[in-house]
């Protein structure tokens, strides 16, 4: 098993290539199939009234019809480039394109769910780049693990990885969803922050024996909050250990305390400069 099957909503924006380099770099540890949409924000309707009825206005369509042949572009262009050939060769690395593609995040979600991961951009403040909503929707409606890029393509992932545990049924799916990349990595640490957000489950050291169960590297490490937030206590520790990505189960908190409270997974959402594998 692996993730033979990876899903890459494609919009205009600076965080594109990265985020297509990411997906790539997964594709190539499993020989998969990456797929393309045009994402279109969902836009209220915009009619003209004739005497048959409600007509959106041509200018519109015309718009989004020429919004899905950059996408387009753009992904076939990059896929060239880096010698991805089209097709759905099931045995090896190959690409395609879904034409026509609904408009609104939803659509993301509700197909996401025949990929094993979907690959987006890293939200943040411009409202040009990737949004929150896209993230959420692929989060909380795919049923799938999503693949975060950071804003720097990596020149490897899935090497030296950190698992960072919080006891959660989340953190639990998350490692789950990753154990194709778990089982191919050097070193796995498993990472409990003393005093951080967390809820009551099994130690650090019982995932551990788990994952060496199953031929998984897992070695434990425990550190202080030392006057940090959860979430930079995880991301300072990633970079100190030089490690490729993060296995972090996304919204233990509710999304509502999360928003006006802060948390851990919002922390990283904002911070985090390597990949974040997250599932809920």
């Amino acid at each position: 098993m692996g993730f033979k099957t990876i899903l890459v909503p494609i919009e205009q924006h600076d965080l594109m290539n990265p985020t297509l380099q990411t997906a790539l770099l997964l594709a190539r540890k499993f020989d998969s199939y990456i797929e393309g949409l045009a994402l279109r924000v969902e836009i209220p309707a915009v009619f003209a009234v004739t005497d048959v009825g409600a007509v959106p206005i041509p200018a519109l369509e015309q718009d989004i019809a020429e919004n899905e042949k950059r996408s387009r572009s753009l992904f076939e262009n990059f896929m060239q480039e880096h010698g991805v050939p089209r097709g759905r060769d099931t045995k090896a690395l190959s690409s395609g394109w879904l034409d026509n593609a609904p408009e609104g995040d939803h659509f993301v979600g509700s197909h996401g769910r025949v990929f094993d991961v979907i690959v987006l951009g890293k939200p943040g403040r411009d409202p040009k780049g990737p949004r929150m909503s896209t993230l959420e929707a692929a989060l909380f409606e795919s049923g799938r693990p999503i693949l975060i890029a950071p804003p720097t393509p990596q020149p490897q992932m899935g090497a030296n990885v950190l698992i960072a545990w919080n006891c959660s049924t989340e953190q639990a799916r998350a490692t789950a969803f990753a154990m194709p990349i778990l089982k191919r990595a050097s070193r796995v640490i498993v990472l409990t922050v003393e005093g951080g957000a967390a809820v009551p489950g099994p130690t650090g050291l019982q995932l551990c024996r788990y994952l060496q169960f199953n031929e998984v590297p897992a070695k434990p490490l425990t550190v202080g909050l030392d006057g940090r937030l959860t979430g930079e206590a995880i991301l300072a520790h990633a970079k100190t250990l030089g490690c490729d990505l993060l296995i972090k189960g996304a919204y233990t908190q509710s999304r509502l305390r999360q928003m006006i409270f802060g948390g851990t997974t919002r922390y990283i959402l904002s911070n985090a400069e390597l990949p974040v594998l997250m599932a809920h």
